[in-house]
Parts: structure tokens; C-alpha cells; sequence
């Protein structure tokens, strides 16, 4: 499916994996399936150095902030659209709508948020290097302190 590179990835070469695997249909059309409850999502590869995940939104699913611990990535929408948002301390986020045929990226030390945007189903394709292993969740706990949980790659993001 995705051809080994034998090392982790920088960020412009996951966007061009995640664009070449928008335009072949066939490695992640089968996998689409939309719940309104919950985002779905279907780990599409992994080797030593990449991972790539198939994910699917419906209105109202939000990944609320997180990082991915390390791990650079890239993000190509395939239906619909998303917003993307990039935390900042003191200032509104720098939010940015992406829909089909678009990509962005991020490095493995930004804090972001994605959540669907529009009226219809999303899917979105996610290439992460080095491989995904954990994530940090961020919330702000009653007095406003802001708060990382640690999770697992597999664990679903959640808006709190």
C-alpha cells in the first residue's frame, strides 16, 4: 500500500503521502463509515516510521486541543471539510476551514484542534512520523489551569 521509506518523515513528505493516498480511491473508500455519535476511525498503515489513519466526521465531533507527543503530521481532507485551530496563549487561535482536495500539516510541538465544519459528512486522511504512539489531550480544569492527559493513539479525541 505505502511504499517503506526506511526513516521518519518530515512534514512535506506526509503531506505528499497523505495527497497520494486522497488520489487512490481504492485504499480508503472501503474503509468510510459515518457514526453521528462518534468520529470513525480505521489505522489505513504502519511501519517503523509512519502512521496513517482514515478518519470520519459527522456535525458536532471535535477532537478538542491536543499534541501528538512528538510526532510531525499531515492531513488531507478527502470529503467535506474540517476547521483546524492552533492554540495560542493570550490570543484567539489561528483557525483555518479546509475541505476536499485540500491538505495542511503541523510539526510534532503544536497544539491544535480539529473539528468537522459544514453540514455533511467528512473524511479526512492522517500520516503521522515518527509513528504515533500517544497523544496529549488539553483541558482547563475549574480554575483555568490548563491541563494535559496523556492518551493512547487509538483513544478517541473528544472535545471536553
Amino acid at each position: 500500500m505505502i511504499e517503506p521509506h526506511g526513516r521518519d518523515l518530515e512534514t512535506q513528505e506526509l503531506q505528499a503521502l497523505v495527497q497520494g493516498i486522497a488520489a487512490r480511491r481504492e485504499l480508503w473508500v472501503p474503509h468510510v463509515a459515518h457514526d453521528p455519535e462518534q468520529r470513525m476511525f480505521t489505522r489505513l498503515h504502519q511501519d517503523d516510521f509512519v502512521s496513517v489513519w482514515l478518519i470520519c466526521w459527522m456535525p458536532g465531533h471535535d477532537t478538542g486541543f491536543h499534541d501528538h507527543d512528538g510526532s510531525s503530521g499531515a492531513v488531507a481532507v478527502l470529503a467535506g471539510s474540517v476547521v483546524e485551530e492552533r492554540l495560542r496563549l493570550l490570543r484567539d487561535p489561528i483557525s483555518g476551514v479546509h475541505g476536499a482536495g485540500a491538505s495542511f500539516t503541523f510539526d510534532g510541538a503544536e497544539i491544535h484542534r480539529v473539528a468537522h465544519a459544514g453540514t455533511g459528512p467528512a473524511v479526512t486522511v492522517h500520516a503521522y512520523s515518527p509513528v504515533l504512539r500517544r497523544m496529549g489531550q488539553y483541558v482547563a480544569d475549574d480554575d483555568g489551569q490548563l491541563l494535559r492527559h496523556a492518551l493512547d493513539e487509538d483513544t478517541e479525541l473528544v472535545a471536553a
